[in-house]
């Protein structure tokens, strides 16, 4: 897959950290042989993450981010550290650009949370053109901080031991290669799926969203029949088939008039769902939902979008959702709302975390996102799998999926 048939949210996120003036961005440069990020002798020239989406071999399609030093200090050094504190958020790979053996207390810092949010990394030790002495090698690592990472002496000025790096970054993401897929694992070759796709004034005009088009795409790749309809023409299809589908996928927010369409023999799920299961939080959604028939009156509740877009009439997640939550609960109930890259970082006032499918964000956000709701003692589920327990027809809509 070329880097224009993919996604953002499924390109690999590749975070360059450190201090000041270790580097970061010099070896960000050198390794896409682009000049991605400005370089000076000046400490704290990045003083925004820097993003450069791109093919890199062997890596494919990756998107790089150069990010401010995690020792920038003031009062917009802290915001700085800030940023460069979401975009470790963000990152499927982690590399720390290190310049000395001996590790500064920012940079024990950034290994501690990259150790505590599982994220695989790569320690680059940087400026070995300068410093010829004393290298830490790779491998050798008396103090133990390292243990567990791999180190690769480099030179961003002369280019040494980068080609090393990039093959260390690659082995890194091939060992955590996702293997689940969106749909194709759950149908057999010649297999029909019937696509339910509502289309109404919130529906992107002359164009279907990334995981209709991402279902279509993976039904193909299984040499499978995929055939696409609205909640109107679904009667239609469904009797005009000789044989009943393998599955029928709906958009959640068309669940209610669907699942009085579709036949229960007839296995029936939602494109958000299948997304949680993607992402790999299925199962804490489907805990999660079940925290709205505990709801008492003002209870607040967070709705979290990943993208940003212009809101309709009709949108689901500010105007749908938090009409379907009311009436379900009976309840008097406070929303709040965010949407792209922005997420609160206190979550302990809210009583539940809807989340809608996470398309445009990738794995390791969406599972911090969960982790941080977790941790914080908040349910945490999305729009499909919510709707579906609203409706009475969430274990339908997860059988599916095997749960």
């Amino acid at each position: 897959m070329s880097l224009n048939d993919t996604p953002m949210a499924e390109r690999t996120h590749i975070g360059f950290f450190g201090l000041r003036n270790a580097g970061k961005s010099s070896l960000v440069n050198r390794i896409t042989n682009q000049q991605v990020s400005l370089v000076s002798g000046i400490k704290g020239t990045t003083t925004d993450p820097v993003r450069k989406s791109m093919e890199l071999l062997p890596l494919g399609p990756v998107t790089i981010i150069d990010t401010p030093g995690y020792d920038d200090e003031g009062m917009l050094g802290e915001l700085r550290v800030g940023r460069t504190k979401e975009v470790l958020a963000t990152c499927d790979i982690a590399v720390l650009v290190i310049e000395k053996d001996v590790l500064d207390p920012s940079e024990t810092e950034l290994l501690d949370l990259i150790r505590t949010r599982q994220i695989p990394c790569v320690i680059a030790r940087n400026k070995t053109d300068i410093d010829a002495d004393g290298n830490l090698e790779a491998g050798d690592n008396p103090a133990g901080i390292l243990q567990g990472f791999p180190v690769i002496p480099v030179s961003a000025k002369s280019g040494e031991g980068v080609e090393a790096l990039k093959e260390a970054i690659a082995g890194a993401v091939n060992s955590g290669t996702k293997q689940v897929r969106l749909v194709a694992d759950l149908i057999g070759k010649g297999d029909t799926v019937v696509l339910v796709i509502p289309i109404d004034t919130s529906a992107p005009k002359g164009r279907l969203i990334l995981p209709q088009q991402q279902a279509i795409r993976d039904i193909l790749d299984a040499d499978a029949v995929s055939m696409v309809t609205s909640v109107e023409q679904l009667p239609n299809t469904l009797s005009g088939l000789k044989d009943d589908p393998a599955l029928v996928i709906t958009d959640s927010q068309a669940f209610g008039k669907v699942m009085k369409i579709v036949p229960e023999r007839i296995p029936l799920t939602s494109f958000s769902v299948l997304m949680a299961r993607y992402k790999g939080f299925l199962e804490e959604a489907v805990e999660g939902a079940k925290a709205i028939d505990r709801l008492r009156d003002h209870a607040k509740i967070l709705i979290a979008e990943g993208c940003t877009h212009h809101r309709q009439c009709e949108d689901i997640g500010t105007v749908k959702l938090p009409a379907w939550l009311k009436k379900y609960t009976g309840k008097d109930l406070e929303m709040a709302f965010t949407s792209g890259h922005g997420y609160p970082d206190d979550l302990n006032d809210f009583d539940l975390i809807i989340h809608c499918g996470a398309c445009m964000l990738n794995d390791n956000e969406v599972r911090n996102r969960m982790i941080a709701a977790q941790e914080s003692g908040v349910p945490f589920t999305n729009y499909g799998t919510a709707i579906a327990h609203m409706n009475g027809i969430l274990g339908r809509s997860i059988a599916p999926l095997g749960l």
